[in-house]
């Protein structure tokens, strides 16, 4: 047994000791309001990220700081090895959350944590307070059980405090402390897994680019009796537009939208086929009637692997009640495409520019807006470092580790791109645990299933890793 190793039943033991002291400071920070969405919660954000970083000192992080952006602050820690070749770990997460209220359908105060059975019930119980604390409790029983003063990598946190609100200053933050950041690579520990008994570890999340295409068409809404027929009309412009957007595949027919796709491996294919999938009730889940999407994949493979294009909101002319027979003024639509690893969003905004610009009839003038894109993030599965979360995965859960993506978008891949360090998911959020929602919780015998997996990680990595760093 080597320094960067520990008997499983020594973490397990400590874990056990530290379990109620670790579950009432929790329960402490997640009494603290962190809404970063409404302003009126900035104070409590403020107060939430000085709680955690004091935490973070007495966990033993030698230098913690908490740092301002226009918006709400992040805190940043750091805790270097001894080893001066061991490899660096930045591991990432977000200390505000969702807007609650009892109204909303809480069985208890949502800011007021409650322990129903093995579930602690609250805000950011999950999302995403109780995933970055269990770094916490994880190295103190790495450091424990290995006789280590300092952890086997050098180990860095950064806690954002937008997240839950677009994280709109995140991009440049990391840009202005890219070198206190450096890493080997990244650990995101704001996602989820399959369920409570398949511990699975995501690779990667789709990018995001949106935009809103305004057609104008007369200066006026005018009379359909009058005009109608002999001038363009831009609602039926807009309905073209959009039934243009797929072809009878489902494929996007946009020219150049999957320029640069990675695809899938077999083996990817393979793994995600593994996962005990219940389309049925993942239709409930959808609150939907049918499974839908480009031809040839599978509904993982679609919403994990495939990049998209979806219609978010259409309208344009009358409507109110009864008819109103004219030829509207202008009809609008808003898109948003899901991109995947090898898409760059400033060619899709190119892209989509030019086809709308072809497709526009004579005398339709048309905007585009884009917003600010989100880059597509993937790790490979054979890099080390993922394999090394997968082994300690796999040891705290005793039970082999699948893979998944997430078909959502996320400011992880602006780590990835800023840094060029590959980003790996750890987490234990089952989708039961409510995100976003009434009466969120966690399962805490899936948080200390966390704390364990992170004190077998970083002995793991130092190991196996430091050849590669």
């Amino acid at each position: 047994m080597t320094m960067s190793q520990a008997p499983d039943s020594a973490v397990r033991t400590y874990i056990e000791q530290h379990r109620v002291a670790f579950l009432d400071d929790l329960a402490e920070w997640l009494r603290i309001p962190s809404v970063s969405a409404q302003p009126d919660h900035a104070a409590d954000v403020r107060r939430s990220a000085d709680w955690l970083a004091a935490k973070l000192r007495e966990t033993g992080f030698p230098t913690v700081e908490v740092w301002a952006t226009p918006g709400a602050p992040a805190v940043f820690a750091e805790w270097p090895a001894d080893d001066p070749a061991a490899p660096t770990v930045l591991v990432y997460g977000h200390h505000d959350v969702q807007p609650a209220a009892l109204e909303d359908g809480w069985d208890s105060d949502p800011f007021e944590p409650v322990v129903r059975g093995n579930r602690l019930h609250a805000r950011g119980a999950a999302d995403d307070k109780g995933q970055v604390f269990f770094h916490t409790l994880g190295v103190r029983a790495h450091l424990a059980t290995t006789g280590r003063t300092a952890p086997a990598v050098h180990l860095k946190m950064l806690v954002e405090g937008e997240e839950e609100s677009g994280s709109v200053h995140f991009r440049s933050l990391v840009e202005d402390h890219a070198d206190r950041l450096a890493a080997d690579a990244v650990i995101v520990s704001d996602t989820g897994m399959w369920a409570e008994d398949t511990p699975t570890v995501c690779t990667g999340m789709r990018g995001l680019a949106e935009c809103e295409i305004q057609l104008h068409g007369p200066d006026q809404d005018i009379h359909s009796g009058s005009f109608g027929g002999a001038v363009p009309n831009p609602a039926t412009a807009v309905a073209r537009l959009v039934a243009a957007l797929h072809d009878e595949h489902a494929r996007v027919t946009i020219p150049g939208f999957y320029d640069g796709v990675t695809e899938p491996t077999v083996r990817e294919r393979e793994l995600l086929a593994e996962l005990p999938f219940d389309e049925e009730q993942w239709l409930r889940t959808a609150k939907s009637y049918a499974a839908h999407g480009e031809a040839g994949h599978t509904t993982l493979e679609r919403v994990w692997t495939r990049p998209t294009a979806e219609v978010n909101g259409i309208g344009g002319g009358y409507q109110g009640p009864g008819s109103k027979t004219i030829v509207p003024a202008s009809a609008m639509v808003k898109l948003s495409f899901r991109l995947v690893a090898g898409q760059d969003p400033d060619h899709i905004e190119k892209i989509v520019r030019d086809w709308t610009a072809t497709r526009v009839p004579a005398g339709i003038r048309h905007e585009i807006t884009f917003a600010a894109a989100t880059r597509p993030c993937l790790t490979p599965l054979d890099h080390p470092a993922l394999q090394s979360v997968v082994r300690a995965m796999s040891r705290a859960f005793d039970k082999p580790v699948r893979y998944t993506r997430e078909g959502g978008s996320g400011p992880a891949a602006d780590l990835q791109d800023v840094l060029g360090a590959p980003v790996l998911f750890l987490s234990i959020s089952v989708p039961s645990d409510g995100w976003h929602a009434p009466n969120e919780k966690v399962e805490i015998d899936l948080l200390l299933k966390g704390v364990e997996t992170t004190a077998y990680l970083w002995g793991d990595l130092a190991g196996s890793w430091r050849h590669e760093a």
